[in-house]
């Protein structure tokens, strides 16, 4: 769990507050050491004109009896429960969870239909699957792998991504940077699916990839290039601050400021939206487990700093209406 007096000794204030927002993704959980959920949300998004949030799975609140493919569903349940809280106004004009991504296994195949069902009974909210399929060599994470490897050029998990599009699910594609080029096969042979391209897939930093982020980069931007070749892929513009991309803002006696965040990742940002385009990115938080290197405020005066040249219906998209767009949200 991250420290709230770490974070406070790098303090700014909110820029340009009245502008809407969806955050498009972060995580809620209870956990034994470390607990986020709707209090948290509403206290990190202070400032900011955070309108409706997107929940994406975590392993959160599964149920603990039943049928071990429906046991992922009890994370819809518990989510639904937070957004129905949000919903009544009573912490603030945040709309959080207003749409909701979970788990299922594809590799079930065609049998995944009922998991897929399952999610929609529980909330009207509900729009797409993440099942986790980033991969890396034990030593660029400091731990072993919990997905295995080349897990979407699988045919039983193809299988069941295939029933993505019977239910008009969105994709997560959650992947590190040497597995790029394989979201890419499979936005290629599905494309009536949409992938949402999470995390900017995952820069390596550590373990054989640490202090080699310009090649890391320039082989990154050549897989991302590829890729936004697909129609079918929107990007989330975000989720690097985590410990795994090598940045070690964590390690820093003070968080970075916004424009210490922004000198880092301008890069890696503007050719995404260079090659996707304005009306296929959205910003993402990843809160809370981007919180390990900034504080909300200062990951997001970093998009707005890095967006100010753009016209005013590029940044609308990139800030709120690819977002509900993709996630067939209502316009609040």
């Amino acid at each position: 769990m991250v420290s709230d007096d770490w974070l406070a000794l790098t303090e700014e204030t909110p820029l340009e507050p009245e502008l809407p927002i969806i955050d498009p993704h972060h995580h809620f959980w209870e956990r034994p050491s470390w607990r986020y959920v709707l209090d948290e949300l509403v206290a990190d998004t202070a400032g900011h004109n955070i309108r409706q949030t997107v929940f994406i799975e975590c392993s959160s609140a599964y149920r603990e009896d039943g049928p071990e493919e429906l046991r992922v569903v009890g994370e819809t349940d518990f989510v639904e429960a937070i957004a129905n809280e949000s919903a009544t106004g009573k912490h603030g004009e945040l709309r959080a969870a207003a749409a909701i991504v979970g788990s299922a296994d594809l590799r079930l195949g065609d049998a995944v239909a009922p998991v897929l069902e399952a999610h929609q009974a529980a909330s009207a909210r509900f729009r797409g699957i993440r099942h986790r399929a980033a991969w890396a060599d034990p030593a660029a994470l400091q731990r072993p792998s919990a997905e295995p490897p080349h897990l979407l050029l699988d045919s039983k998990f193809r299988e069941g991504y295939a029933r993505l599009a019977d239910y008009d699910m969105t994709f997560e594609g959650w992947v590190y940077h040497p597995q790029i080029a394989e979201l890419t096969d499979l936005a290629q042979a599905f494309p009536e699916t949409t992938i949402v391209f999470n995390h900017l897939g995952g820069p390596l930093g550590l373990g054989p990839y640490a202090g080699r982020h310009n090649d890391v980069f320039n082989e990154w931007r050549r897989t991302v290039t590829k890729l936004a070749d697909c129609p079918n892929v929107v990007a989330k513009v975000g989720g690097i601050q985590m410990p795994v991309n090598g940045f070690g803002w964590e390690d820093r006696a003070r968080p970075p400021t916004s424009d210490e965040l922004l000198e880092v990742n301008r890069r890696w940002y503007e050719h995404t939206i260079e090659v996707f385009g304005p009306e296929r990115c959205m910003f993402e938080s990843n809160f809370p487990v981007d919180r390990a290197s900034c504080s909300y405020t200062v990951l997001w005066n970093q998009f707005k700093k890095l967006s100010a040249g753009f016209s005013f219906d590029e940044r609308a998209a990139m800030f709120h209406d690819t977002a509900q767009r993709v996630y067939r949200m209502d316009r609040y």
